[in-house]
């Protein structure tokens, strides 16, 4: 029987987020085929945690003792969101130690996760994005010069956070600098871009026995200003899947999701946005560990698709027991 790590937690706000997701995962891999253990990945120390027993992983090989035995895993299902799972650092270590792991690999992880450096690759493929500015903490930056260019309302987010931390919509420029301080408090770096009007999509797309699938569009109706924190997690949201689009516009945001996943040749789980303007879909971001809570969105689309979590789990299992490491390729 394969043993599995079900990894979470990480060191970011998103801690919550993934112990939630843990669970989940950890539901739907088939007890029958997996000796399934949790692993916390926290600020506190990495352990194995069993019947709320805590035995200290060991970081050479990730494995750790139980009673005098050694234990170490087959593979990694790594289920944290935000740095160090989503960020590509526990990606690169896990391939440097040998251990297989689920999800796409380190360099894919690194560059989602880094939302400037993503939409300037996809730019490149044509893929629509909205305007926008790059600013480092300690950047002298205009204010004025700043709206001229993206307009109001506008976003400001922190460039490498994710479950919408961090997020404003300003609507005046008096405004625009409490924005940055909480976008701050996030991440060092900040994307400000301009406000698209039009219908938000959430597309979830994976690699799924080998082949580049969309699993389904979700249509978000948020009850707050915008897809915020509380709209995501606390119901202050419609969620309707399908999205509510017309049969070209729905092709058109398949194809383009599809385009963006290869583009960036990606594997494993993904969730991206957009939001429909003109019937154009124009990309926001993607994550790449998508949250499995009870609440999220890539879950309630794979059950859309008619495809079970626990198939989901077995695909990305084998997938990750199947890649070549990019060390030998």
């Amino acid at each position: 029987m394969l043993k599995v790590a079900v990894v979470a937690g990480g060191y970011s706000d998103e801690s919550v987020i993934s112990l939630k997701s843990c669970e989940l995962i950890y539901a739907n891999l088939n007890p029958e085929k997996y000796d399934r253990t949790r692993v916390r990945i926290l600020n506190d120390g990495w352990y194995a945690e069993i019947d709320e027993v805590k035995y200290p992983i060991n970081k050479g090989d990730f494995s750790f003792e139980k009673d005098g035995e050694k234990i170490n895993f087959d593979v990694v299902f790594n289920t944290i969101h935000g740095t160090p799972g989503e960020d590509g650092f526990l990606q690169a270590y896990f391939e440097m130690i040998g251990l297989p792991y689920n999800g796409c690999p380190f360099y894919q992880s690194a560059l989602t996760f880094n939302k400037k450096d993503c939409i300037a690759v996809l730019s490149k493929y044509g893929i629509p994005h909205a305007q926008s500015v790059y600013i480092n903490k300690g950047d002298n930056y205009s204010v004025e010069e700043i709206i001229n260019k993206v307009g109001l309302p506008c976003f400001v987010k922190p460039n490498r956070s994710g479950s919408s931390l961090g997020i404003s919509k300003v609507h005046k420029a008096e405004d625009f600098e409490a924005a940055m301080e909480k976008a701050f408090h996030e991440d060092r770096e900040v994307l400000i871009e301009s406000f698209l009007d039009g219908i938000e999509v959430s597309v979830g797309v994976l690699n799924f026995k080998g082949e580049t699938t969309v699993l389904g569009i979700t249509e978000i109706v948020s009850h707050t200003d915008f897809f915020d924190y509380d709209a995501k997690y606390n119901g202050l949201s419609d969620e309707i899947t399908p999205a509510r689009l017309t049969a070209e516009v729905e092709e058109r945001v398949r194809e383009i999701s599809a385009k963006a996943y290869d583009c960036l040749n990606m594997s494993g789980f993904s969730r991206s946005e957009y939001i429909i303007v003109n019937g154009e879909p124009h990309f926001i971001e993607m994550n790449t560990l998508p949250g499995f809570s009870p609440a999220s969105i890539f879950p309630q689309q794979a059950t859309y698709a008619g495809i079970t979590l626990t198939k989901l789990m077995d695909s990305e299992i084998e997938l990750a027991l199947n890649r070549k490491s990019p060390w030998t390729e």
